[in-house]
């Protein structure tokens, strides 16, 4: 910056409007006025030498790197890894297409997706989804539990920056802000576990959606919630219309708490699993008009708690349970002793969940207390004579997870993918079509002990149980401690 010569303070120099000023011609002795930003170096060869604050480059730099903040460069694994104090996690949300979270009043630890008429292969936004649940109230506050009926809809993507570049009517739609709807049935006591049901049309009658909601109580609740559903369209729906009252009770376990219930996907009009703590399995018929029957008799065969209990796809007499013996069991309702036909030790822990694949009915999917899940083949199941028990060897089992799996299903349309969750507070997704001797899939970026099958982990804190949408491809809902995912 060139330096200015002061004026003759004698001398008035008005300037018109535009004009510059002239500079003035004066001595060496005259007064100059001092430049703060005026440069402290006289050649461009000092300051190419000093940098941009007095020190050469190669220093300052060096101290630049002395001083930075150390920066954690490894993968951090949910349930592998600890946070340190004062650090969160947060999602990537590039990485979802879509995610919400909802909270209740009370915690559910179970929930099960309600078919709907909107469509099949649903790929539109904002997605809107109908849901049962049931909640978990503190002690104390045990009449206060109840079942939750809700409809969720507005559930808009994640990709909002290329809604942004769109101004159209469609794109706002797009993005909405969630809603969440919900009825509500009083239960008396916590629900372990609930289950939807859907009655098919028949020719004088309408489509019915049935839930079983097995309770700590010992009983299980039958409810027709079809009204309560109609009523989140139809805003004029006398309330009144909406029938709370069980449409029929299971009072065959006594005061025994049992957390295994499920429908029979092959008997239309609604037949029904229910397990208890005692090693006990009932079925329950439903009949025309509604009305619920309980079989005198129960299975048994599990030398104690009847965790989880799945029908077969296709065989409507057949049916597999789980419990906290280590075992799987396989069962013919035919049976004239109600005694399992094959019994398969899986797990030297407790065998918590089962998912029986309704693309691949060969394949049955097992999780157990100590974090492992394996994928059995039905077709090495093969019973001798005389004994019912086998020993079998899973054709993938993967010990990922750090706590017991409290979650397992397959995807309703896709034979090879797999939603687990478990106590690590960990939700993970599985290809099983990966193959290990792939060089590709071997590639996990340098993280240790990951699986290649493994696709997906989401962090949810006290996560029970997950759900595949099965019209909505992609779309999993899971429930917890901490809500709805």
């Amino acid at each position: 910056m060139s330096k200015r010569t002061a004026e003759d303070p004698d001398e008035d120099h008005g300037l018109k409007s535009g004009a510059r000023p002239q500079s003035a011609n004066l001595d060496g002795d005259a007064m100059q006025f001092e430049d703060e930003f005026e440069d402290e170096f006289d050649s461009d060869e000092e300051i190419m030498e000093a940098g941009v604050d007095g020190r050469p480059d190669e220093e300052r730099e060096a101290d630049e790197r002395d001083g930075a903040m150390d920066i954690d460069q490894d993968t951090f694994m949910i349930g592998r890894n600890k946070l340190s104090n004062g650090e969160t996690l947060a999602p990537d949300l590039s990485t979802y297409e879509m995610l919400h979270t909802l909270e209740a009043n009370w915690p559910c630890l179970s929930l099960d997706i309600i078919p709907d008429d909107l469509g099949d292969q649903r790929k539109s936004y904002p997605a809107t989804l109908y849901a049962v649940a049931g909640t978990q109230a503190a002690r104390g506050k045990e009449r206060e539990n109840q079942l939750l009926v809700m409809k969720l809809s507005g559930l808009s993507r994640m990709d909002r920056e290329r809604a942004e570049d769109s101004d159209d009517d469609d794109s706002d739609e797009e993005n909405s802000d969630p809603i969440l709807e919900t009825k509500t049935i009083s239960t008396g006591s916590c629900t372990n576990r609930v289950r939807v049901h859907q009655v098919p049309a028949t020719g004088g009658s309408s489509k019915k959606s049935y839930t079983a909601a097995i309770l700590e109580s010992g009983q299980v609740l039958i409810h027709d919630i079809s009204s309560q559903i109609s009523s989140f369209d139809s805003p004029g729906l006398n309330p009144n219309s909406q029938p709370t009252q069980p449409l029929g009770t299971v009072r065959a376990h006594g005061k025994v708490e049992g957390y295994a219930v499920d429908w029979s996907p092959t008997v239309p009009e609604g037949k029904l699993l229910t397990g208890d703590v005692n090693g006990r399995i009932f079925i329950t018929t439903i009949g025309e008009g509604g009305q619920a029957s309980t079989a005198k008799d129960p299975f048994t065969s599990h030398q104690g708690t009847v965790e989880e209990l799945q029908w077969s796809p296709v065989e409507r007499n057949v049916f597999a349970s789980a419990g906290n013996d280590g075992t799987v069991r396989i069962w013919d309702v035919r049976s004239k002793s109600h005694k399992s036909v094959l019994n398969v030790p899986v797990s030297s822990t407790d065998v918590n969940v089962l998912s029986w694949s309704r693309q691949n009915t060969h394949l049955l999917a097992s999780g157990a207390d100590d974090g492992q899940w394996a994928v059995w083949d039905l077709r090495q199941w093969k019973p001798k004579a005389g004994n019912s028990s086998i020993n079998s060897t899973p054709i993938a089992s993967f010990n990922f997870h750090q706590e017991q799996i409290t979650s397992v299903e397959w995807h309703p349309s896709d034979d090879s993918i797999v939603a687990v969750a478990a106590g690590d507070n960990t939700l993970s997704l599985w290809d099983l079509a990966v193959e290990i001797d792939d060089d590709e899939s071997k590639n996990t970026a340098g993280v240790q002990d990951v699986p290649p099958q493994l696709l997906f982990v989401h962090y949810m804190e006290q996560v029970k149980e997950a759900h595949w949408h099965p019209q909505i491809p992609g779309c999993v809902m899971a429930t917890g401690g901490s809500g709805f995912g």
